[in-house]
């Protein structure tokens, strides 16, 4: 090899070693330049938050249909989450520890909850609910199956269509509590994620 073939394989490697010292996956606050190169990395390379509990109380697993993707608003947008189906007033639990960081009415959800994972990685979202149980306040921390709020019909969900619909958002350093990547929850809670 020549001496100009010896630097330009110099320069690949400085810049490649320099590249890869920026990737960094210890524990650091998320954001700038490694928080935009994990963001570009494909989604299956990106941790899952695992198997969630059922956030419907005496639901069984087998009970749930994946119903993400379903045509919505007479085929204008596709359903992002999983709806389960129980009686009206059915205790509506948290799904996994973490923190409540939005209660919202929205014309779409009605009486929402968006719980953000102990982590900030993901946020868990629940939607069309009756109510919040009495004291139930954002920055509130909740545990694993804690009664958060009861199955409704508010929103758009149809006048006696109970169900809770329940999203998974994966969160992005900085993001707010609307801003995540929908995830498709059903692997989630029907027991068939891959633990990462």
């Amino acid at each position: 090899m020549t001496k100009l073939g010896w630097g330009i394989l110099t320069v690949i490697l400085v810049v490649m070693g320099l590249f890869l010292s920026m990737l960094s996956f210890s524990s650091a606050p998320e954001g700038g330049f490694r928080d935009r190169v994990r963001r570009a990395l494909p989604s299956f390379a990106r941790p899952s938050p695992g198997i969630l509990a059922m956030p419907v109380a005496g639901v069984a697993r087998d009970a749930v249909t994946d119903t993400w993707g379903d045509a919505r608003g007479g085929g204008t947008r596709g359903h992002h989450g999983t709806d389960i189906m129980a009686p009206r007033g059915t205790p509506v639990v948290a799904a996994a520890d973490g923190i409540v960081e939005k209660l919202f009415q929205s014309g779409l959800g009605g009486t929402t909850i968006y719980v953000r994972s102990a982590d900030g990685r993901w946020i868990h979202y629940y939607a069309h609910l009756a109510g919040y149980v009495p004291g139930l306040h954002e920055g509130q921390v909740v545990k694993t199956g804690e009664q958060i709020a009861y199955v409704g019909d508010t929103g758009d969900a149809g006048a006696g269509n109970y169900h809770l619909h329940f999203g998974v958002q994966r969160m992005h350093g900085g993001e707010g509590w609307w801003q995540g990547e929908d995830v498709n929850p059903y692997p989630l809670l029907a027991g068939t994620a891959a633990h990462r």
